[in-house]
């Protein structure tokens, strides 16, 4: 019996050494940032943010959420009021590959793996060359559970500043920017 427990002692102290050494190596999604651009501190707490809206495109699902600042403006009629939405509101799409509740009434389709997250920031001064709006994209790897940076190899491409969305949001630029709708409660 009593060599079991030096056998048990190593066992113990190899599990908490494994465990502490992966709680170590994992990797702080807030230390990320996109060069010359965003950082996801920046965005620090959104995933306790209200969701604006839910939708489906390329076959990623997404709830894009907003900061207070955000969502005030949204319930005060902006962007469909005419006014621009005020320096400090923050947005972020989470995106998930979708999979089907095989198990569940009517089969739903449900988040399934995060895919990505990307981030838009009304900061008129320090983004006066985008519409006052700064983007960032961050690619999630779910085998290492880690994020990265979005670069010009993804779809869509990305650059490294945080003017990559101002292209593709010229297109609303009567809506400040903003593609998403807010959805009525």
């Amino acid at each position: 019996m009593k060599k079991s427990t030096p056998i048990s002692l190593v066992i113990s102290v190899s599990i908490a050494v494994l465990a502490a050494g992966v709680a170590i190596s994992a990797q702080d999604k807030y230390t990320v940032q996109v060069p010359n651009g965003l950082a996801f501190s920046e965005f620090r707490g959104y995933e306790d943010w209200p969701v604006i809206a839910i939708s489906e495109n390329e076959g990623v699902i997404a709830a894009i959420v907003g900061n207070p600042v955000m969502i005030d403006a949204y319930r005060q009629g902006v962007p469909d009021i005419g006014k621009p939405f005020p320096d400090g509101a923050k947005m972020a799409k989470i995106h998930w590959n979708p999979k089907k509740q095989e198990a569940y009434p009517g089969q739903p389709t449900v988040p399934g793996t995060q895919h990505d997250v990307d981030f838009m920031v009304k900061d008129s001064k320090r983004f006066a060359d985008s519409g006052g709006w700064g983007w960032g994209a961050f690619d999630y790897d779910a085998a290492s559970d880690t994020f990265k940076p979005a670069t010009v190899a993804d779809n869509p491409p990305q650059e490294n500043d945080a003017k990559c969305g101002f292209a593709c949001h010229t297109v609303v630029q009567n809506r400040d920017y903003v593609f998403t709708e807010y959805g009525k409660r």
